[in-house]
């Protein structure tokens, strides 16, 4: 990291430190009630406990690295993941060529925009009844919600970015004798990369919101399942522990995003390097 990139870092960070503290300060001057509010210091003990395995190490029956990979939070995580990447991948691959077909053609707009929008509208978890009477109980559900709440961002923004394409390099195009598929491919698609990328990163977001109610009512993992789990028992420390490992996922997915657009879009930018 560059020290830019460091000192960006730190201010960042000024503001998450000062919240901290106010709240360590309350809880230890008995402003808050530590059953409804735990303190810092108790949501990141409980955080831990969350993380380590529940069950004392065994040569005998399993490898160090199983064991150590055995915690709650490490399964949650990659449960949630799970769904996650599969309904995106679902959800975007369905959108994207949509997409592209609705911004390049006038008459396939025609046909289809009016039930995008009418479909656009209704949130994902208006569906969940629907899920669950269609796929039963597990990941299926869960994945048909994620791939609905990653559908339209992506599918939005492919047909806007195919539809703004600049004129002058569609005019620059055509006078050079270029085909339709050649204009549609070395054209109008690259040019409408950044709007693409754009709705990747919303729909990832989205997707990890779905991700999270769906887990609260249609699986028995996750990261969702386990804050509502803790809420049945009053577990206020584990469900603050869960919500801070939702949001230091999020954000880790959302840095990775950004440098991914980043490094594609240097081009776009004009960036040597």
């Amino acid at each position: 990291m560059s020290k830019q990139d460091w000192r960006q870092a730190a201010s960042g960070a000024v503001v998450p430190i000062v919240i901290i503290a106010l709240w360590q300060a309350s809880a230890m001057l008995g402003w808050v009630n530590p059953q409804v509010l735990p303190s810092p210091f108790a949501v990141v003990h409980k955080w831990i406990e969350y993380l380590l395995p529940l069950t004392a190490y065994d040569p005998a029956t399993q490898s160090w690295l199983a064991w150590a990979l055995s915690g709650e939070l490490l399964g949650d995580t990659f449960s949630s993941m799970y769904r996650v990447v599969v309904g995106f991948a679902i959800g975007a691959g369905l959108a994207l060529p949509l997409g592209l077909l609705m911004g390049s053609s006038q008459r396939m707009y025609a046909w289809f925009n009016p039930l995008m929008q009418v479909l656009r509208p209704i949130p994902p978890i208006a569906y969940i009844p629907l899920a669950i009477l269609w796929f039963g109980l597990g990941n299926a559900p869960a994945v048909f919600l994620i791939a609905l709440g990653a559908f339209f961002p992506v599918l939005v923004n492919t047909i806007a970015g195919v539809r703004q394409v600049d004129g002058i390099y569609i005019r620059a195009a055509r006078n050079l004798g270029v085909s339709q598929r050649t204009m549609f491919v070395r054209v109008m698609l690259p040019a409408a990369v950044p709007y693409i990328l754009s709705g990747v990163r919303i729909g990832i977001g989205t997707a990890f919101i779905v991700v999270i109610v769906s887990e609260m009512i249609a699986v028995n993992n996750g990261l969702g399942f386990r804050i509502l789990e803790a809420r049945e028992y009053f577990w206020s420390d584990k469900i603050i522990a869960g919500m801070i490992s939702i949001g230091l996922l999020g954000l880790i997915i959302d840095v990775g995003m950004n440098k991914l657009n980043n490094h594609l879009l240097r081009w776009h930018r004009g960036l040597e390097n």
